[in-house]
């Protein structure tokens, strides 16, 4: 893999990548948005920024270990397959109702049911269950190929380390310190489906998603980010299967100038709003 300077690979069609951390420095490049400053004047930009990137390099830590792996079919210009232009709408089509490893599975060998895939697979992938190395080998397991998910379990391993956690504040172990909450959740804002044939598809899922750590003296406080992930879906045992995930940064809005939430209104948030599983 191939970086310029500022830690993003700057060959692949305009896609940024994150660089996984490395030591103790400062691996993201995310920018702060103007709703971020109300109840967080203690903290310094840098941990804002820290903060902001982490949503963005869990998919980038999946895209890291794909890369040279996977299916090529992929671009639209190359498959010669119709692009869908459509917006992301209700289709009236009843959601699935089969479950993988608690994920959403049984999907439509349609261009809907992959896109209802790929925003499903985004959620899981940007959940705060890929800390955990039990539940990440579950999550990974279900929504890959079996090819793809032998090759990426040691690979996300090795990337999910004890220096990576404390860089996001967290213990050695994955988990949040004591008084504190630690949020990772990933909100599908849209869909399009770049590629697609029966048997596979390409899906970009336009994301926004929260991270950091919500308690009292927290210095990863809770920020919003906005991403895009770009999925390689394959038909596979009679359902769509991811084979490979790539991300990049944005589109972004402009920050509502609105007050922060303490951290308390952050915590009882997330303990109080389960994330939804199912888009589309």
């Amino acid at each position: 893999m191939s970086l310029g300077e500022d830690g993003y690979d700057d060959e692949d069609h305009g896609l940024t990548r994150t660089r996984l951390p490395e030591g103790e420095g400062d691996p993201y490049g995310a920018r702060r948005g103007r709703g971020a400053r109300g109840g967080r004047a203690g903290f310094s930009s840098r941990n804002m920024i820290t903060v902001v990137g982490v949503v963005v390099l869990l998919i980038a830590a999946i895209a890291f270990a794909n890369r040279g792996g996977g299916s090529d079919s992929d671009d639209a210009e190359k498959s010669g397959d119709k692009v869908s232009s459509g917006a992301t709408a209700p289709s009236g089509v009843k959601p699935v109702g089969g479950k993988t490893g608690g994920i959403a599975s049984g999907f439509a060998r349609t261009e809907q049911g992959a896109q209802s895939a790929a925003a499903n697979f985004a959620v899981a992938l940007g959940g705060d269950g890929m800390f955990k190395e039990e539940s990440r080998h579950a999550i990974v397991d279900a929504i890959h190929t079996p090819e793809a998910a032998r090759d990426l379990q040691g690979k996300l391993d090795k990337a999910y380390t004890a220096d990576f956690f404390k860089n996001l504040g967290l213990n050695p172990d994955g988990s949040a310190p004591k008084g504190q909450t630690f949020v990772s959740r990933t909100v599908p804002v849209g869909t399009k489906t770049t590629a697609f044939s029966e048997s596979e598809a390409t899906v970009e899922v336009w994301c926004t998603g929260l991270v950091g750590l919500a308690g009292e003296g927290s210095t990863k406080p809770v920020a919003q980010t906005w991403f895009t992930i770009i999925q390689k879906l394959r038909w596979t045992n009679d359902d769509w299967k991811l084979v490979s995930s790539d991300q990049k940064q944005g589109p972004a809005p402009v920050s509502g100038d609105i007050r922060a939430s303490s951290a308390d209104e952050i915590t009882n948030a997330v303990k109080g709003y389960g994330g939804f599983t199912y888009a589309r």
